[in-house]
């Protein structure tokens, strides 16, 4: 994973408190058994209700709360699909999200690699891009047109990498093209995390960090609750004014919107 040389593990705060070591057991047990089960189920991973209780068994079973969960990410209504927008701190995003409401996902490349989690993603009909391919960009923002025309709400995290703070770097504006080449609305969403109420950055996932240290980090805290916030949606057709909008929107203390 390539990050930006301003937000290294450095970042990461120490965890608030840690649990004892034989509730780390039980996470990594209740973790191993929510995985297993995922991979069981198959294609069937990829249907809304299965792919929704998947994500929240995984949170359940690291001991991670979901707090002020809004009812929906996605715009009601028929027509396009909603292109959802988030910042990217953690793996724990996409899991997260996903517990709040099924979508598709769009993930770099590499992740359809990653053990396990790889082939989960996969099954949940997560699409694939290479970020580092611009030759192909063109193909992507096409086929990401189609998907929202076809109604179906799709999951990007415009700042291509994972940052320790929600401001994070630059929104990449080519999602964003593809919600104004759809006509599709598109739903900014802050991620936060917190542990014992205080800000935290315990779950990001920065730097040459491996998966195993980051996941170590957050099956030890104790306390550690994610914070999802869905912002008004935004209409244009201008991909630079979308991205510029979406990406003060989702840097916002902004409430819940319930649209």
């Amino acid at each position: 994973m390539s990050h930006a040389a301003l937000c290294t593990p450095a970042c990461v705060t120490r965890s608030a408190s840690s649990v004892p070591p034989a509730e780390m057991v039980r996470r990594y047990a209740a973790l191993s058994y929510a995985m297993g089960r995922g991979v069981a189920q198959g294609e069937r991973l990829a249907e809304p209700g299965t792919l929704r209780a998947r994500a929240g068994a995984i949170l359940g079973a690291l001991g991670v709360g979901l707090e002020e969960a809004p009812r929906r990410l996605t715009v009601s209504g028929a027509g396009p699909g909603t292109l959802i927008v988030a910042n990217h701190i953690s793996w724990l995003d996409v899991i997260s999200l996903l517990a709040v409401e099924p979508v598709t996902v769009l993930a770099k490349r590499e992740v359809g690699q990653w053990p396990v989690i790889g082939a989960l993603a996969r099954r949940a009909g997560t699409q694939f891009i290479d970020r580092d391919g611009l030759r192909q960009l063109p193909r992507s923002v096409a086929d990401l047109a189609a998907t929202l025309r076809a109604g179906r709400s799709v999951l990007v995290f415009p700042q291509a990498t994972t940052w320790c703070s929600v401001p994070g770097g630059r929104f990449r504006r080519a999602t964003f093209q593809a919600a104004a080449d759809a006509g599709a609305p598109v739903r900014p969403v802050t991620i936060r995390y917190y542990q014992h109420g205080a800000r935290s950055t315990t779950a990001a996932f920065l730097g040459d960090e491996t998966f195993g240290a980051s996941l170590h980090r957050v099956a030890r805290a104790r306390g550690l609750t994610v914070r999802v916030t869905a912002h008004t949606p935004l209409h244009g057709t201008d991909r630079r004014k979308l991205a510029a909008e979406a990406q003060a929107t989702v840097a916002t203390h902004e409430l819940p919107a319930h649209v």
